[in-house]
């Protein structure tokens, strides 16, 4: 048995799961809703305040599928209950960011500003002050989707490893090369 797999996924209080004919899994909770449409090889029910992800053999495709839907699951109970924040911080000579509801407009050195229009599932926030490295604050349910954005808006500027200068995820350490050494 898959690891993963056979771990019972706990319902928290306020959060409802259903699986239909189709074997489309919606959860709702207090932070929102999600569904997703699991392989029909494998099985969902719920009972008891537990959702419980089964399979019918061991073959290689469904031990594959069967920790994955489980997991997959998992991430949506947790996204509705509490919900996934993510911190991005900028770092470089003159790099800015500000919100207009939800388009970023990033100033990262460039000739042009960058501008990223983000789905109403996600919030935003940022904050600038002076003399610190400018933030986003980003939240919401599903965990890919802010997964996405936070590559989307990494692949801006990667954090390079000679001035250390880019956009990371608050904490990220980035090891420093030496980079060349002056000429005798």
């Amino acid at each position: 048995m898959s690891r993963i797999g056979k771990l019972p996924i706990a319902i928290p209080a306020g959060v409802t799961i259903t699986v239909n004919q189709d074997n489309v899994v919606t959860v709702k909770g207090p932070k929102g809703e999600l569904t997703q449409a699991v392989d029909p090889i494998i099985t969902v029910s719920v009972e008891d305040g537990v959702c419980h992800v089964t399979r019918p053999n061991d073959e290689k495709e469904s031990r594959a599928k069967h920790g994955l839907y489980r997991a997959l699951i998992h991430n949506m109970v947790v996204g509705v209950h509490e919900g996934y924040k993510k911190t991005l911080e900028l770092i470089g000579v003159g790099y800015r960011v500000e919100n207009q509801g939800q388009i970023l407009n990033f100033s990262l050195g460039y000739t042009h500003p960058i501008l990223l229009q983000l789905p109403k599932e996600v919030k935003v926030e940022t904050k600038t002050e002076r003399n610190q490295n400018p933030f986003v604050y980003l939240e919401s349910a599903d965990k890919q989707l802010i997964g996405q954005i936070c590559a989307k808006i990494r692949s801006f500027r990667m954090p390079e490893p000679y001035k250390g200068k880019g956009i990371r995820f608050e904490g990220e350490v980035v090891r420093r090369k030496a980079g060349k050494s002056a000429g005798k």
